[in-house]
């Protein structure tokens, strides 16, 4: 990727993705942001140039600079994916650290975020627009789906298949063969030993369903 990128949001995962770029040698073009008082500020450096659904940057995307996405909400980051593809018919370009480790045979989808230390193995696939943060290890043959967020220093054992938009709290162990289901959510440390359904929570060792 020769172009520089434009960040949507301005939030932790976004300031981490410019430190991504910067360990790349890629150029931060600049962010943009919904939070009307950062607009025309400087962050890390990089000016906040304006909102994210403002005409005259977007229409820069795709031309002069990339696209990446970081907003941690889900919705909010399927919304601005897709207006990304409607209004100028791009992805956002993946934000993968120089000292994270994906193996040759693993399969990248588009608009991922993976931090510092991350490591990804063999014939694992990761979907599009995923989060992962720094140390989590995504072991051989998982496979993750789009908008899956996987927190710092979780582990997803061999085969384990975590479904679209489901959330993995830091330091959580998935063992092999488990499936989380779509928009399931693990707390932060748990250890998962047994399939979780579409939309349970479930935190704990052995994990156990929260009733809310």
């Amino acid at each position: 990727m020769k172009n520089p990128v434009m960040i949507f949001g301005l939030n932790p995962v976004a300031r981490a993705a410019k430190a991504i770029f910067d360990s790349n040698e890629i150029i931060t073009y600049g962010f943009l942001s919904d939070e009307k008082e950062t607009i025309g500020k400087e962050v890390d450096e990089v000016a906040v140039l304006g909102q994210t659904e403002d005409d005259g940057f977007l229409k820069l995307i795709g031309k002069k600079c990339e696209a990446f996405v970081a907003a941690d909400e889900n919705e909010v980051r399927k919304h601005l994916v897709r207006m990304l593809r409607e209004k100028r018919k791009v992805m956002p370009v993946n934000a993968i650290h120089e000292r994270a480790f994906i193996s040759p045979s693993a399969g990248i989808g588009h608009g991922n975020f993976i931090n510092m230390g991350a490591m990804i193995g063999h014939n694992a696939e990761v979907g599009s627009h995923c989060l992962i943060h720094t140390g989590a290890i995504i072991e051989g043959e998982a496979h993750l789906a789009d908008f899956v967020q996987i927190g710092a220093g979780a582990v997803i054992n061999t085969g384990v298949r975590i479904e679209e938009g489901a959330f993995i709290g830091a330091g959580s162990l998935i063992v092999a063969g488990v499936t989380i289901g779509k928009n399931a959510r693990v707390g932060a440390g748990s250890v998962v030993i047994a399939d979780v359904e579409s939309k349970q929570t479930v935190f704990g060792n052995p994990a156990q369903l929260v009733n809310r």
